[in-house]
Order: structure tokens, then sequence, then C-alpha cells
């Protein structure tokens, strides 16, 4: 393989992945490299989420999230039906258990038009009617939400990123970067690159890369684990829907929900525990490395003392699956607890900056040749295809390539 391009990408999650074929596209005469450390693509926060297709209903009206949640739900659709790959609009339903959680879906209903989202309010016989193993007082239905495999669209992307001309470098560990005034010299555990703008799409690893480049930042990666059961198959059948509870606004996650996966499964999750480890999918969730990261950023501590009782709560529901379960069965009573079954974890990327404050919109970091991509908060998945048109309109900035309208959308 060549170690000259004019472009790299770091990172082999979907929002690298997304950046790298629609740069390619974008720019067909340039070549463009992606660089990922494992043996294939989506091997973290891509490849351990829910599969859910986001339609946008929570996000503060005219965020980039709430923008590219909107227009990532179609194209993702779009980008399925082009390319065979199975998904479903099965639709969600988010439950209301009692007066005060009612008080808050009416909120989220009136956010939801303000988003230009299609939803319906329904009241308990409603959802009794398209749900009988749940119960509650209301819901708020929305009927584009959807399921996917997005490893599957990782692949895909690949596949046409490479058509293209493309190259991928799996298996290469970026371990140094060090910028000139001619680009960007990546150093990995192999070989060194010379690249004349890279793009550092990393989730987890962030800000260690923007960290080498000296680039002044003001947050970290926190990782905080999400831990998952699946039901058993013969209650595969027990939701129609994606079911979901009302987010409490004082909480920093959406809860613990039902989620039906393109499998067949429906699986229950997540909670939100601290993470000692950013790649900790196991049971052994602990790095030196990472763990004493986290200890000495100030962030950490302010950000754990803001949300203390809900840290508490979530890792006590961690340990005591029952606890887990009463969660679930405020709105779906029918789970018990042996059918709570063992799923693997996911890790998810929470930048935080230094006075304790979860950064969640999309959070963007640059020196001369390099854009970094610091936070992508959930729905990233949902929204790879905008964000990655996005970045590439960004890079077409600042390297000043306007022979190419930077807007131009792949297909």
């Amino acid at each position: 393989m060549n170690t000259t391009f004019d472009y790299a990408i770091v990172g082999g999650g979907i929002v690298g992945i997304s950046t790298a074929w629609q740069l390619k596209n974008q720019f067909p005469d340039k070549s463009v490299v992606l660089i990922e450390k494992e043996t294939s693509p989506a091997q973290h926060q891509t490849g351990h989420n829910s599969g859910v297709i986001h339609s946008g209903i929570y996000y503060q009206p005219d965020s980039l999230k709430a923008k590219f949640c909107r227009e990532g739900l179609s194209k993702t659709i779009q980008f399925c039906e082009q390319h065979g790959l199975p998904y479903e609009q099965c639709g969600k339903l988010l439950v209301a258990t009692d007066d005060a959680e009612k008080k808050r879906m009416l909120q989220l209903y009136e956010r939801s038009q303000q988003n230009q989202i299609e939803t319906e309010l329904i009241d308990k016989d409603e959802l009794k009617r398209l749900e009988p193993e749940i119960t509650g007082v209301g819901a708020i239905r929305v009927k584009a939400t959807g399921i996917v495999d997005y490893t599957a669209i990782c692949r895909k992307m690949c596949e046409l990123f490479k058509a293209a001309g493309g190259e991928i470098a799996f298996g290469e560990e970026v371990r140094g970067l060090s910028e000139t005034p001619e680009g960007i010299q990546i150093t990995t555990g192999k070989r060194q690159f010379q690249i004349g703008f890279v793009v550092c799409c990393a989730g987890l690893m962030a800000d260690r890369l923007a960290k080498m480049l000296e680039i002044p930042i003001d947050f970290s990666i926190i990782p905080y684990r999400g831990e998952y059961y699946r039901l058993p198959d013969t209650k595969s059948k027990l939701v129609k829907h994606l079911i979901y509870p009302i987010p409490d606004p004082d909480m920093p996650f959406l809860g613990i929900h039902l989620t039906r996966m393109i499998d067949g499964s429906i699986t229950v999750g997540p909670n939100a525990v601290q993470g000692w480890k950013r790649e900790g999918y196991g049971w052994i969730n602990l790095s030196l490395k990472d763990t004493s990261d986290l200890v000495l950023f100030p962030g950490f501590w302010k950000v754990i003392f803001r949300n203390f009782q809900y840290a508490v709560s979530e890792l006590k529901n961690s340990f005591w699956k029952r606890g887990y379960l009463k969660r679930i069965q405020r709105y779906c009573p029918s789970v018990m607890l042996g059918d709570l079954r063992p799923y693997p974890a996911g890790i998810r990327a929470q930048a935080v900056t230094k006075d304790g404050k979860m950064v969640h919109d999309f959070l963007f970091a640059e020196s001369a040749h390099s854009l970094h991509v610091c936070n992508a908060p959930s729905p990233a998945a949902t929204s790879a295809i905008p964000i990655g048109r996005y970045i590439v309109a960004k890079v077409a900035q600042k390297t000043s390539n306007s022979v190419v309208e930077p807007s131009k959308e792949s297909s």
C-alpha cells in the first residue's frame, strides 16, 4: 500500500467510514485512506449500539444533533433500500407511567412539533390496544423510528469506498501524529504515512488524538458503560414497537428501554454506569491508563458530584438485577427476572468539559492540516451520512477545494 495520501480518515466506525466514502466521491482525483486499528469496521460504539434509526424527537430545536438526526433517518433508509440492506420502520412508543411522566410527555410532544417530527399522542386505551403487554397512562407514538444493522451498513460503505478507489488500512493503530507545513505524519504500529489533511473520527480516543497534535482542548472523553440484557426467544414477539420511558430532563441519559433488533430478538437496556476502561466490553472493566486519566481530570469529579444520586442508582442496579428489572416492570410488568439473559455491553464516548458539563451536541477541534470530531453523540449512527457530508464540506473549505461543490451528496 502507498504511504502518501491527500487525505486520511482515522477511525473505522460509521462516522469515519461515511466520511471517507463521501470524501472520495467528492474528490475522485484525490487519494484517500481510512486507517483503523481493528481488523474490521464498526468494532466499538457502532457495533455495540441498539441498532435504532432515531427520529430526533429529544433534541434541542435548531441544534446540529436535531438537524442531522432528522435528515439521517431518511438517508439511512434510502441507503438501505438502494443497497438491499434490511431495515424496518416499526415505530417507537414513549410511555408515561404516572402523572409526572405524563406532564413531561406533553412537553416532549411540543418539542417534537418544534423539530418537525410526525408524532401522535395516544391515551392508555389506545396504548393497550397497540401493545397489550405495556402499561401506562399515555404515550407518544413516533411512526418513523426504525431498526437496522449498522455494522452491515459500515461493510457496504467500505465496499463502495474501495470501489471508488479508496484504500483501507485495518489493523493499524495510530501511535503518533506530527504536523509540518506540508501536512501530517501519521505513525502506526507498522509504518508512517505522509498525509496532506487528516480527519480524526476516533470516538473513544478522540481527545488523545487531538492531544497528539497539541491542539488545546478543554474536555476529556469519559466512558459510560451501557449494560444490556436479551429476552428469550419465547418473548421475541412481546412488543411490536420500540418501547421507551419518558426521559427525565434532570438525568443525562434516556433510560432503560425495550428494543426490537433487526435479527428478531428483543434487548433490554441500557443503564449507564461509569466505565473504567474505554473499550471495556467484558466483565473485566478496568484499565490503569484509562482510570488514571479519569481521576486526574477535574471534570470527572465535577460530573460525578453533579449526578451523584443518579450514578449511585445506576451502579446499584448494575449489581442488583432486581433493581434493573423494577425499572422495566414500570411499563412492562410481564418481564420476569429469568427473562434477563446476558447480552454484550456498549461503551458511550462522552465528551465532558473541565467544569464538569457533558457536551450534548457535536464538537470539533482543528489544526492547520487536521479536523477532529471530538464528540459525536447519539444518534451519530443514524446521522452518519449527513455528518459525513458536513465534515466533507468543512474539509473542502479548509483545503480550498472549491472545484467540486462541497454540498454534493454521495449516492
